[in-house]
């Protein structure tokens, strides 16, 4: 199904229901249904609907919608210039093929466990707008992940714009990961966000992918590092409490103690980007 517009996508899960997949990128839903782990009889795809990507300026917002692939996140000037981080996360996803096919959105209502947009939107504080049979709503990214694969989004739901607070004056960002050599999933991916006023972190947002079974914020590092230097020695002290709160899960990347060991790396790598990107 080509629908052109959010209400006929709408109307067509609503009319097929769990037979139903939405196909944005395809670099989520069609490896799953080649290992037969999906099998829908019906596609409905988003690619001819009209208004669902884009990316601009709103009043210190940035309004990216959710059919904006990747490479249009990564090489927007917009972007690159109000949320640099947003466009870095961006050029580190994958291969260039994924980049210029894959979706903000598609990536973001998949919730892959070791996805990279996940942390840095939390750590932004970023908003997704969905749209439903009874109108839009907003969610907050603190309460969007909901576990594997999960997310807040209703079955008959679709995200349609994800919003970005840019960064403002004395606040730098950055996202770290150690990257699968094969797939450049996050073993481990951390995002920091520090907003530093003479010296001092005034105000802390650290968030975790790869590590667990979703991406959460580090509310451990949140705490310590608010309020102290912004100098290596408290950075090396926060990034201690990484793995605080996190749900470490072992898999085939490496142990419980293996990644809890990256999650303190890479949070300390973060904060010290984040730290060094304050103008």
């Amino acid at each position: 199904h080509t629908p052109g517009t959010v209400r006929e996508a709408l109307d067509l899960l609503g009319r097929h229901k769990d037979d139903a997949k939405l196909l944005a990128g395809g670099h989520s839903l069609l490896p799953a249904m080649k290992l037969r782990l999906a099998q829908p009889k019906h596609l409905v795809d988003l690619r001819k609907v009209s208004g669902l990507s884009g990316i601009k300026e709103d009043g210190g917002t940035l309004v990216i919608g959710a059919m904006t692939t990747h490479y249009q996140v990564e090489s927007s000037q917009v972007v690159k210039s109000k949320c640099p981080m947003l466009a870095a996360v961006a050029a580190q996803i994958g291969d260039p093929m994924v980049r210029n096919m894959g979706t903000i959105g598609g990536s973001l209502a998949h919730a892959d466990p070791a996805a990279d947009y996940p942390a840095a939107i939390i750590a932004l504080g970023a908003e997704m707008v969905a749209e439903g049979p009874k109108g839009k709503r907003t969610i907050k990214a603190d309460d969007f992940f909901k576990g594997l694969l999960t997310t807040a989004l209703a079955e008959d739901e679709i995200l349609t714009e994800v919003r970005v607070p840019a960064i403002a004056g004395k606040t730098g960002a950055a996202y770290m990961k150690f990257p699968h050599p094969a797939s450049r999933f996050a073993v481990v991916g951390v995002a920091a966000v520090l907003s530093v006023d003479g010296g001092k972190v005034g105000k802390a947002s650290v968030a975790v992918t790869g590590a667990g079974t979703k991406a959460v914020r580090a509310r451990g590092v949140e705490a310590a590092i608010t309020g102290k230097a912004a100098d290596a020695a408290s950075i090396q002290a926060a990034a201690e409490k990484a793995a605080e709160g996190v749900d470490v899960q072992a898999d085939l990347q490496g142990t419980v103690e293996y990644k809890s060991h990256l999650v303190r790396v890479f949070a300390k790598r973060a904060m010290e980007a984040a730290a060094a990107a304050v103008k």
